[in-house]
């Protein structure tokens, strides 16, 4: 097999959300499984509303999701000599013709077909026809009339389309201004794609653009058009991927979770990047649309939350922390020590720093949640948070084994449960009625720092 390469080319007119981010990544994710080349194009030719603004915060999305490309990005808009060469070969082969019909003749076609139950197809009358000049036209494309065109689709399977129901196609404008469907069969040739894989509502276009590929004799690639992804509202579509980002979003697990939507190996659920080049095939990748579930979104977050390693998650969890108020150095070991102990319970780093924020607070500033200190702070619970304080104090070694055997050896000579004094000493530490495990706490916060907590709830204050 000669090199693979496949490409992503982006609109910049706005940010990359979940669906763009899928398209990329079974790009990137293939080039890599089949050791060939990922490229990029930033299709600006919407002059109005494409922003360098845009364009940047696309390539910065595929950096922190970790798809590196391997040749410079293709600007488009600086291809139109390029364009404009291929549409003279068009027009020197006879491949086009100019089209005069207003706008008000095509809605009036369009409104007839409508009237009969017919879907419009524009239908040539200009094909043939005399010059006008100094009237306004566009140029379109013949497309044959007869026999059929067939995509035979890496996902989709054989797909047939009767010519007659092919437009012949508007290519380029009167000054010579190319068109997407004209364009992105100039540049997939010019960059050697071979593969182009994207959405299902492409799949419309690639007929046409396979004539084109004929017209001016150049290569055809092969076509793979993916699953759409159902539930994406509004909202949802417009949401970048650096909302996720700043939600606490891990990208491993957001490629994780893209890659489902579409795509499957076995009964396996988790992946990091690693494994998902080793097993991604595009023959893998379902005909069915995946639905987009927030829910299982987060629990794969979760999951690669648990598996990253405390170090690397403290400083991944650092901004979080300043977004909390709290300026803390990712090599702190009570981060480490902290971002151990609610790995478990956190399904972002949003919800980390806010579940690890109270070891990093003044031991005399903790605020006690109202139900909690109403229902675990009262003044017997006090008395023996005191009396806890001084057996603990005693302490040799504070690690959680002997912290442990101190309150089990303190409850058995009071006559007391462990919940008499666990729950109490968790508010007193945490200000919270739950959180992580009370000797797993103590050990991060440190012996003065918990002697002091434990002592401020005993006293009251």
């Amino acid at each position: 097999m000669s090199e693979v390469r496949l490409r992503f080319a982006p609109s910049p007119t706005g940010a990359l959300h979940l669906g763009g981010a899928r398209t990329a990544l079974f790009n990137w994710l293939y080039a890599r499984h089949t050791g060939g080349k990922f490229l990029l194009r930033i299709e600006d030719s919407d002059h109005e509303r494409s922003t360098d603004e845009s364009t940047r915060a696309i390539l910065d999305a595929l950096r922190w999701l970790g798809m590196s490309w391997d040749e410079e990005p293709v600007i488009q808009s600086s291809r139109l000599d390029q364009h404009k060469k291929a549409l003279r070969q068009l027009i020197d082969g006879g491949k086009v013709y100019k089209c005069y019909c207003t706008p008000e003749e095509r809605e009036a076609m369009r409104a007839q077909a409508l009237a009969a139950g017919k879907t419009f197809i524009y239908d040539g009358r200009c094909d043939g026809r005399p010059d006008r000049p100094g009237a306004p036209f566009v140029w379109r494309f013949r497309m044959p009339k007869t026999g059929e065109t067939v995509v035979d689709d890496l996902v989709q399977g054989r797909v047939v389309t009767p010519n007659e129901e092919i437009e012949d196609l508007v290519v380029a404008r009167a000054d010579g201004s190319p068109l997407y469907n004209f364009v992105v069969v100039i540049d997939d040739a010019a960059m050697g794609i071979t593969h182009v894989v994207r959405g299902k509502d492409h799949l419309t276009n690639t007929p046409k653009q396979i004539h084109i590929y004929r017209g001016l004799g150049l290569p055809e690639p092969r076509f793979a058009h993916l699953p759409l992804i159902l539930g994406l509202s509004k909202r949802l579509r417009s949401a970048g991927i650096e909302a996720y980002r700043a939600q606490g979003y891990l990208p491993e697990a957001v490629n994780n979770y893209i890659a489902r939507l579409g795509w499957s190996c076995g009964d396996e659920e988790l992946f990091d990047n690693d494994s998902l080049i080793e097993k991604f095939d595009i023959a893998d990748v379902n005909r069915s649309e995946g639905a987009l579930n927030l829910e299982k979104m987060e629990w794969i977050n979760q999951q690669h939350l648990q598996r990253t390693p405390p170090e690397k998650l403290a400083a991944l969890a650092v901004p979080f922390m300043a977004a909390c108020g709290i300026s803390v150095d990712a090599g702190d070991p009570k981060l480490v020590g902290a971002c151990r102990t609610v790995t478990a319970r956190a399904k972002t780093l949003v919800e980390l720093a806010e579940k690890i924020r109270f070891y990093f607070a003044a031991d005399g500033a903790i605020a006690y949640a109202e139900d909690a200190a109403a229902k675990f702070l009262d003044a017997a619970a006090r008395s023996r948070l005191s009396d806890m304080a001084a057996a603990l104090g005693a302490v040799a070694a504070w690690t959680e084994a002997e912290l442990e055997a101190a309150v089990k050896a303190f409850c058995e000579s009071k006559g007391l449960k462990l919940k008499d004094v666990a729950q109490p000493a968790r508010v007193a530490l945490t200000g919270e009625a739950t959180g992580p495990g009370l000797y797993e706490t103590m050990v991060v916060l440190g012996r003065e720092s918990s002697l002091a907590r434990l002592r401020r709830a005993a006293e009251g204050a």
